[in-house]
């Protein structure tokens, strides 16, 4: 076998079928092309990607039962290899290896432009650092089609994925995340949508939101209105069903300053049902304030309402 060519099953051209028409695939680079797939509408993939899967010597995939209804649309057979956080580990050693030794692979998510909020990263990452090529081949991504559809500032915006499940620490993290100057976007789980909103509305005031659900899917849908609103809404009608995007409109100008009168109401209203500890650390989650001076005051006002 001549030693300058890889030994590579898949024949110089593969097919796909769309619209009933049979299309041929020219055969990929060696290298590792990453495949943004549909979010929900199996028609939003553009032709490249659709050739890219057909003519890869295989397709590395979240989850292969979910891919294997996206190859089935367009009448691929290309194989899949299943690449998830459980055995990354074991399965990205050989990966490497196949890409090292010539082969043309595909990486998708499970839905999207892979690597947001899903392991793609370390390969990719390690299949540069080794040399071997690595292609773009873009299409959907549900933070983008959230921010076209929400009617918020998109000029800036900064995607947080998922916040805490617990609610000191999404409101710590919340905090943190208060003083980016731009949009904020979250995957959300639909059970802990309406805790979420309202931990947001607690620590960033009534800030203009969206909530994108089922994106371009059949009962696709945007609501729009105010963190309070909001959160009092869902508090009201229970958990959505469906994929949830969640955005929040940035600071207004100002916004971020608290005043000493706001900072004694929050801990005086915190002081009521919580230790001076537990009060601190929750209303120095709300506000942003650093945890030792919120403590100070706090131990403050209660010296001051024992003198009384």
């Amino acid at each position: 076998m001549d030693q300058g060519k890889s030994n590579h099953s898949k024949p110089a051209s593969a097919t796909f079928t769309a619209f009933g028409i049979g299309m041929e695939a020219d055969r990929l680079q060696p290298g590792l092309h990453v495949v943004a797939t549909p979010i929900g509408n199996l028609r939003d993939i553009s032709f490249r990607g659709v050739a890219t899967l057909a003519a890869a010597d295989a397709i590395i995939a979240e989850d292969t039962r979910v891919t294997k209804t996206l190859l089935a649309h367009y009448g691929i057979s290309t194989p899949l290899v299943a690449y998830h956080e459980h055995n990354a580990a074991v399965v990205r050693p050989h990966l490497l290896a196949r890409l090292e030794s010539g082969a043309a692979l595909a990486l998708v998510s499970d839905a999207g432009t892979p690597l947001i909020s899903d392991p793609g990263f370390k390969l990719v990452a390690d299949a540069a650092a080794a040399g071997i090529n690595v292609v773009a081949v873009p299409g959907a991504s549900a933070v983008l089609a959230a921010l076209m559809v929400a009617g918020l500032p998109t000029d800036r915006f900064f995607f947080e994925g998922f916040l805490p499940p617990r609610s000191a620490a999404r409101r710590q993290r919340i905090a943190e995340l208060a003083p980016i100057p731009g949009t904020l976007v979250f995957f959300e789980s639909p059970r802990r949508l309406a805790e979420t909103l309202e931990d947001l509305h607690a620590v960033l005031g009534d800030r203009d939101a969206a909530i994108a659900r089922e994106l371009t899917k059949h009962y696709e849908t945007v609501r729009r209105g105010s963190l309070g609103a909001l959160a009092a809404a869902l508090a009201a009608e229970g958990p959505p069903k469906g994929e949830i995007v969640l955005l929040v409109s940035p600071p207004g100008e100002g916004e971020g300053a608290v005043s000493a009168e706001d900072l004694d109401a929050r801990l005086r209203k915190a002081l009521a049902t919580l230790s001076v500890k537990d009060a601190a650390a929750v209303v120095a989650a709300e506000t942003g304030q650093p945890r030792r001076v919120v403590y100070a005051r706090a131990v403050e006002i209660v010296a001051a309402d024992r003198e009384k």
